[in-house]
C-alpha cells in the first residue's frame, strides 16, 4: 500500500538512498570486491557564489546515521519484490540482513571554516558499506553546511551584540530539513529558533512574536489594534509585539503613550515590512527603551545595508534566505581502494587521490594558508583539521554541544582575514598541495594513462 505520510524514522535510514548505491553494492558482491577496503571523501569543488568559506556542519547526524545503519527483514523483502535485483547473488541479501557499519570516519569538527577541495569527511570501510552511505551523508552535510555558513555570515555582519532568530521552518525544504536547519543555525551562532520541536529536542527555549493574523483578528473582534496588543499581553506579559499590520509609526506612538502612563511594559517590537531602516529610526525615537526586531526576507547583504544606513535594529528574524539559497554541492568520491590511490580526471571534475589531511597555518590568530597533504604526513607548525571520530564502527567520543560548536564557529570565522569574510567579492585562503600529494597525483595520472 502507498504510504502517503512519508515520515522518516531511524529504522528507515538504510533505504533512504539512491537506487544506484544498492545496484553498485550488488555488483561489488558479484565481482567479489565488496569487502575491499575503500576510502571516500566528501569535498566541495567550488564555493557558492560570493562565498569565501564554508562552515562544516552535520557531523553529529551523520554519525548517528552510521551507528543505526541496518536493514530489516521487511526492507530486504521489499527490495526483493521490486524485480530489479533478480540477478543479484544470494550473498548480497545475506550482506544486507547482517548490515552494520564497521568502518572508520575522519572529519573536521563542526563549526570549522573550510574551503574548496578540502575534505569535510572521509569514510574508510568495506567497499559495499562505504558506497551505500553516500546519499544520506551528502544530504546531511550539504544542507547543514549551507545553513551554518549563511548563519555564520549573518552573525559576522550583524555583530556579536545583535539578536539573531531563526524563522525558517515554513520555507525549509522539508519538515526534517527544518529541524536540521534550526540545529545548524543555533550551532553556528544564532540565538534562538521559532521551531518549537527543534528547540525542545535541542534543550533550548523557542522564540517568536506574533503574526499579523492575531492583530487583524483581535482588532476586528475587539475594536482596535491597541486592544489586540492588550489582549496578547494579558497572556504573555511584556512579550514583543508586531507593529506594522496597519501603521507602524501610529502603533509606536500608541504604545509609547501606554508606557508613559504606566499601563504597559514592553520588551521589544517587530517590524516586518516597509523601509526597515527609516521605520526603525522613527520607532527608536518614539520608543527609546524598547528593542527593535526586523524581519522580512533578510540576508547578510540586507543586514549590511541596514547597518550602513544607520538603522536602529537590535535583532533580526531570518527565515527564507537562511534555509534556502545557493546549494553547497558537496561530492563523495573514491580516493583509495586496497591502498591503491584513485582519482577522477573528467574536465572540471578532477579529484585528488589518496587519504588526506588538512594542515592549517595560523599566525597571530589569523589563518594564512592551508596545506592539503596525505594522511601519513606531519604538520610543520600547522594545525591538523581532520580528526578520527569513528573507529571500527564505534564512535570515539560524544558529539559536541551546540554552545561548543557555536564558539568554535565564532572563533573560526574571526580567524579568517577580512578579505575572506567579505560578502561581496571574497577571496579564499591559499590551498597548497604537499609535495607528496603532488607526486601521487602525477603517479596516478601516469598509471591511468598507461592502463
Amino acid at each position: 500500500m502507498e504510504d502517503v505520510e512519508l515520515t522518516l524514522t531511524p529504522d528507515d535510514y538504510s533505504l533512504l538512498t539512491d537506487l544506484y548505491q544498492l545496484t553498485m553494492a550488488a555488483c561489488y558482491v558479484g565481482e567479489n570486491i565488496d569487502q575491499r577496503r575503500a576510502s571516500f571523501e566528501i569535498t566541495v569543488r567550488r564555493l557558492p557564489p560570493r562565498c569565501g568559506y564554508l562552515i562544516a556542519m552535520g557531523l553529529a547526524q551523520a554519525l548517528d546515521y552510521l551507528e543505526k545503519f541496518r536493514f530489516s527483514s521487511a526492507q530486504v523483502e521489499a527490495l526483493q519484490s521490486i524485480g530489479i535485483f533478480d540477478h543479484a547473488l544470494a550473498q548480497f541479501w545475506t550482506l544486507l540482513r547482517e548490515a552494520q557499519f564497521s568502518g572508520d570516519v575522519w572529519a573536521v569538527p563542526e563549526g570549522t571554516a573550510i574551503f574548496a577541495n578540502e575534505p569535510l569527511l572521509r569514510i574508510e570501510a568495506p567497499l559495499w558499506q562505504a558506497q551505500l552511505v553516500e546519499t544520506y551523508l551528502l544530504n546531511t552535510l550539504n544542507y547543514q553546511t549551507l545553513v551554518a555558513t549563511r548563519s555564520a555570515r549573518m552573525r559576522d555582519v550583524a555583530g556579536a551584540d545583535a539578536t539573531l532568530l531563526e524563522f525558517g521552518t515554513r520555507r525549509a525544504f522539508s519538515p526534517q530539513g527544518a529541524l536540521w536547519a534550526a540545529r545548524a543555525a543555533l550551532a553556528a551562532g544564532l540565538d534562538a529558533t521559532s521551531n518549537v520541536l527543534a528547540a525542545v529536542k535541542l534543550g533550548r527555549v523557542p522564540s517568536g512574536t506574533m503574526a499579523h493574523a492575531l492583530v487583524m483578528a483581535l482588532s476586528a473582534t475587539e475594536g482596535t489594534e491597541a486592544e489586540a496588543f492588550t489582549a496578547f499581553h494579558r497572556y504573555f506579559p511584556g512579550a514583543p509585539l508586531l507593529i506594522d499590520t496597519y501603521d507602524t509609526i501610529a502603533a509606536a506612538h500608541a504604545l509609547s503613550d501606554q508606557i508613559k502612563a504606566g499601563n504597559l511594559q514592553l520588551s521589544a517590537v517587530r517590524i516586518d515590512s516597509g523601509d526597515l531602516g527609516s521605520l526603525s529610526q522613527q520607532v527608536r525615537a518614539i520608543l527609546p527603551g524598547v528593542a527593535i526586531i526586523a524581519s522580512g526576507d533578510l540576508d547578510e547583504w540586507k543586514i549590511a545595508e541596514l547597518k550602513a544606513a544607520g538603522a536602529c535594529i537590535d535583532g533580526y528574524g531570518i527565515g527564507t534566505q537562511l534555509v534556502t539559497g545557493s546549494p553547497v554541492n558537496g561530492i563523495y568520491k573514491l580516493v583509495e581502494i586496497d591502498d591503491i590511490p584513485v582519482m577522477k580526471e573528467s574536465p572540471g571534475k578532477i579529484t585528488y587521490p589518496g587519504r588526506k589531511q588538512i594542515f592549517r597555518r595560523v599566525e597571530n590568530g589569523i589563518v594564512q594558508r592551508d596545506r592539503l597533504s596525505l594522511i601519513h604526513e606531519t604538520p610543520d607548525h600547522e594545525q591538523p583539521l581532520m580528526q578520527l571520530v569513528f573507529k571500527q564502527g564505534q564512535r570515539m567520543q560524544e558529539s559536541d554541544s551546540l554552545s561548543t560548536i557555536a564558539e568554535r564557529t565564532r572563533a573560526s570565522v574571526a580567524s579568517l582575514p577580512p578579505s575572506v569574510r567579505d560578502i561581496n567579492q571574497p577571496e579564499s585562503i591559499p590551498l597548497d598541495l604537499s609535495d607528496h600529494l603532488s607526486a601521487l597525483i602525477e603517479k596516478t595520472r601516469r598509471k591511468t594513462a598507461e592502463s
